[in-house]
């Protein structure tokens, strides 16, 4: 099976709109929601569909876009796959970017999330999706792009800043990504 293009809503709900209020710090992921539908437009989701193998069996695969801003926002706080994991049951902001808000069990698993970015780094995906981030913050100005590379840039989650390698934050798959 294919994975299915990602389609979340463009306008904030009333429930986005209060959560997106509350957040003072943290505002990345309210950048990341308000420009997800441009980060992931359908040319770029259709390119990060291409790592997965076509298959008639098995579930059909998570959206790799929702997968894809996990990641981003993974480098960006330093957290391990087990805390994404939690992060999108627990944490509003996680629920608030990836779609998920009032989530009682999570969008994905943390051997989906480290299968998609192994595919991500095999196909040289990973620096494609640092630089639409960047650019896209950059262009918009709604988020700081010299704060967001450098945090990405240096990021070990997949392969970039000293050691490398999730492994490094407790995950299991140890990963030799060219974010550096």
């Amino acid at each position: 099976m294919r994975p299915v293009v990602w389609r979340p809503p463009a306008e904030p709900s009333d429930a986005e709109q209060a959560v997106i209020k509350a957040v003072r710090r943290a505002r990345l992921f309210v950048f990341l929601r308000e420009h997800r539908h441009e980060l992931f437009d359908e040319a770029f989701q259709a390119e990060l569909a291409k790592t997965y193998v076509d298959s008639p069996k098995g579930q059909p695969p998570v959206p790799p876009a929702r997968l894809a801003l996990a990641t981003i926002l993974q480098a960006y706080t330093g957290v391990s796959d087990d805390e994404v994991i939690e992060a999108t049951v627990m944490d509003r902001r996680w629920q608030l970017a990836l779609d998920c808000l009032d989530a009682e069990a999570p969008p994905f698993s943390k051997g989906t999330l480290v299968g998609f970015r192994k595919r991500l780094i095999e196909k040289n995906l990973d620096r494609a999706l640092v630089e639409r981030t960047v650019a896209l913050a950059a262009a918009t100005k709604g988020f700081g792009a010299r704060a967001l590379r450098a945090a990405l840039d240096s990021s070990p989650v997949v392969g970039g800043g000293p050691g490398g390698g999730d492994d490094q934050l407790g995950g299991t798959t140890p990963c030799a990504g060219p974010w550096a």
